[in-house]
């Protein structure tokens, strides 16, 4: 058992490498499930980190090629053994997995696994994932030493994933802050073209009577100004396009965006989406920025309990819906709360912007845009 504690030592500190070398949760799951698939020598090695939808939120797995994993499908669900072991939290050990009475199904592409071994990852009572393995190359199956030494591997994992995970909503925590302080930028440069501009066409009023030279004068500054500012503006809005967009298109960087706020605050911040199509990069933009101001509406104006936020696509018209249980307000005249520039981004899409508030039951946003 000393060699195998020595393996393992090893098969752990790359982990705590990967972490250290400030890698994504996913990076870090990835050294995870490569380093007990060496350690225990098994065909197929994979952990799924569930989410709050009844699936996984993250699933990586050595042992299958790129086309494998396309011909499979979507991430699994959180039924059958993967299910009962999230609910359970027990170690799985067994010489055919497909007798067992927890089995229900696999897609019609994924590999046939006989001898499997499964272990959670836990934090105190919290299972933050499964590990498992399956078709150890060694003849004979896992053995009880096999699940002892996939127990103490995964005690150590799940240090390395909590840091991962710590580090993660670090670095979402800096973006807020710089996504803040780009903000209050803006908002100086902004304020102050503005102020000049407002001072030029107040003269240009004055004059207008009694110097119409010296007005149109002034009029020219107007127009220079405004252009001036409008141009600021869209160099910004290019500039502040987030890189998550880039990489996991609307549906995750709003989902992650949810979780975040869900973390940060008491109030039950809930994300919905079915399948989107491929989208603009102008409609991606404009619906995450009518969603952010109006969770921020709701988080911090409203003294919501919980607010929802869904993503729907049917028939060719893509719906964004953020809902709060707060306070509402009166809407005759109202054009606070961030409503225009709200409006606004919907209307340069080509969608349209609905608001519904009662007092005292809450407040709907609805941006409804053909895509």
């Amino acid at each position: 058992m000393t060699s195998d504690r020595d393996e393992i030592l090893q098969a752990v500190s790359s982990a705590v490498l990967a972490v250290t070398r400030h890698l994504s949760v996913r990076e870090v799951l990835q050294v995870i499930v490569r380093s007990a698939q060496r350690l225990l020598d098994a065909r197929y090695a994979a952990l799924g980190v569930p989410d709050d939808d009844g699936s996984f939120g993250e699933f990586v797995a050595e042992g299958l090629t790129d086309k494998q994993w396309d011909a499979i499908g979507p991430l699994p669900r959180q039924h059958g053994m993967l299910g009962a072991m999230l609910r359970d939290g027990d170690p799985v050990r067994l010489p055919d997995l497909r007798k067992d009475p927890r089995f229900e199904w696999w897609p019609k592409a994924h590999p046939v696994m006989k001898d499997f071994l499964g272990v959670p990852i836990r934090d105190g009572d919290q299972v933050l994932g499964i590990i498992f393995l399956a078709n150890k190359r060694t003849p004979g199956g896992f053995t009880q030493d096999d699940q002892e030494l996939l127990t103490l591997f995964a005690a150590h994992a799940a240090i390395a994933l909590a840091n991962a995970r710590l580090y993660e909503r670090g670095r979402e925590l800096a973006m807020l802050e710089e996504r803040n302080r780009v903000a209050q930028e803006l908002h100086d440069a902004v304020t102050q073209k503005l102020f000049s501009l407002r001072l030029s066409a107040q003269a240009a009023g004055a004059l207008l009577g009694k110097a119409p030279d010296r007005a149109a004068a002034e009029l020219e500054r107007v127009q220079r100004l405004a252009g001036e500012a409008l141009s600021e503006l869209r160099a910004v809005i290019v500039e502040l396009r987030p890189a998550e967009l880039d990489r996991h298109g609307l549906n995750e960087t709003l989902r992650k965006h949810v979780r975040l706020l869900d973390r940060l605050h008491p109030s039950l911040v809930a994300f919905e989406c079915g399948e989107l199509p491929p989208l603009d990069s102008a409609v991606e933009v404009a619906l995450l920025r009518v969603a952010q101001e109006a969770l921020h509406n709701a988080l911090r104006h409203s003294g919501a309990t919980a607010v929802s936020v869904s993503l729907v696509y049917e028939g060719g018209r893509l719906v964004l819906t953020v809902r709060d249980d707060g306070s509402g307000f009166e809407q005759a005249g109202s054009r606070g709360l961030g409503l225009v520039s709200m409006r606004d981004r919907a209307e340069s899409i080509g969608g349209v912007m609905t608001v519904e508030s009662v007092l005292g039951r809450g407040t709907t946003v609805r941006v409804e845009v053909s895509v």
